[in-house]
């Protein structure tokens, strides 16, 4: 298959090994950074922390604050659908004053009210992964998902033909990844390719589990289905589980979002079809990056790309993909 690699990489920063000393990690937050006492003070409060894309994010969070010799914690809720103990999270780190803070929205209007308060005290918000409908933050750091998942619908397209019944899977309909993901997916097929049949788009929260039931649910219910759209690590994952499960291997396009270990797997397999890859650890590094310019007064632009690969049997070894994989 012909490869796509879009979007700005950096691979001198896919740093594996150990980063600051002392690091503490605890279920669904982590502590980590450098600096000593005095150090500049920068708290991330992402969506999550069990996927190991997140981890992948903290990965590059981490070296920034080495490289910047500031203080850094990162920390998410158990699961993405915790929107209640993430906001409880980004009030707690507001009140440790910090120089800066960096956002992942679970919901992009629920944290509207802290975010004021944090621009009322003069802290600069970088937001990343998944923004707010509020031009608060100076910058958010993500993947232009509409973007990528329109190369996912075209993939998909591709790969079935052009014709046929396509499921589609998705974290959340709150958080902009979510929106953006499901937007550039759906209107991508339905803008190029009118033989294809949008089954109604369902929500797991990016559970495992939770994704993998209603997987099974949809491809009992819809015997000729061809193809199935996972929008994150643990949507896609669920549909491979319910492939797998219902011995549908082959039968079944499975394209995905993000690309830890399991997903790289199915790729290799052959039970997942392919995958668009984000650059999480540039992400994280970005983000600190960014917020530590912004104490200095540095404006970053609106939006800065951290880049994405779409990933399949034929590239997954290509020094392109494996400068983004997080497995």
């Amino acid at each position: 298959m012909k490869r796509l690699f879009v979007g700005a990489l950096c691979g001198a920063i896919l740093v594996s090994g150990v980063f600051a000393a002392g690091t503490q990690q605890k279920s669904g937050a982590a502590g980590g950074g450098a600096g000593g006492a005095g150090a500049l003070y920068i708290p991330l409060v992402s969506k999550g922390f069990q996927h190991q894309f997140w981890q992948a994010v903290k990965q590059g969070a981490d070296q920034a604050a080495k490289d910047l010799n500031i203080l850094i914690t990162f920390e998410g809720p158990e699961s993405e659908s915790q929107v209640d103990k993430q906001i409880e999270m980004l009030q707690t780190a507001l009140g440790k004053n910090p120089a800066a803070l960096g956002f992942a929205a679970l919901d992009s209007q629920a944290a509207i009210p802290l975010l004021r308060q944090a621009q009322s005290k003069n802290i600069p918000v970088i937001a990343f992964d998944s923004g707010v409908d509020s031009d608060i933050p100076l910058t958010t750091v993500a993947t232009n998902n509409v973007v990528a998942a329109g190369v996912a619908a075209d993939k998909m397209a591709e790969a079935i033909g052009g014709s046929g019944k396509v499921a589609v899977l998705v974290h959340d309909q709150t958080s902009r990844t979510g929106i953006d993901r499901r937007d550039g997916f759906v209107n991508r097929i339905k803008e190029k390719y009118p033989d294809i049949q949008l089954l109604e788009v369902q929500y797991g929260g990016g559970d495992h589990l939770r994704s993998t039931e209603i997987a099974k649910a949809v491809i009992n219910g819809n015997p000729d289905l061809k193809g199935y759209f996972g929008s994150n690590e643990g949507s896609a994952i669920g549909v491979i589980n319910a492939v797998s499960e219902l011995g549908l291997q082959g039968k079944i396009v499975v394209i995905g979002y993000d690309s830890g270990k399991l997903q790289i797997d199915a790729i290799r397999s052959g039970l997942m079809y392919g995958a668009v890859k984000q650059n999480p650890v540039l992400m994280g590094y970005k983000t600190v990056e960014w917020a530590y310019k912004a104490t200095k007064g540095e404006k970053p632009p609106t939006f800065v790309d951290s880049g994405y690969v779409w990933a399949d049997a034929s590239n997954l070894d290509s020094p392109e993909v494996k400068a983004v994989s997080y497995e």
